[in-house]
């Protein structure tokens, strides 16, 4: 399961294109993008939270090593967090 919590502040209020691919050290891509759209709406303060949540079932792997998820927000990366790869 992957879980992202987002904080836009004010001036960033409305609708965002979002993206998360998944590369390996070599920058190939190990599955498809996810990507979509997240509104994000005025709640009577300065910021608002945003929640992304997808499970993801069945990964394989070809080899151990380091694998990093990329988190783009309207086509700029914005976060990435590595996920290392055990030989079993």
């Amino acid at each position: 399961m992957v879980v992202i919590r987002l904080r836009f502040d004010l001036w960033e209020f409305g609708v965002h294109k979002f993206r998360i691919e998944m590369r390996d050290l070599d920058g190939e891509m190990s599955f498809n993008t996810i990507d979509g759209d997240v509104e994000v709406r005025e709640v009577g303060n300065a910021s608002a939270v945003s929640h992304l949540v997808f499970s993801v079932f069945k990964l394989r792997f070809k080899n151990p090593g380091l694998v990093n998820f990329v988190l783009y927000i309207d086509d700029k990366e914005i976060s990435s967090i590595p996920l290392y790869i055990r030989k079993s």
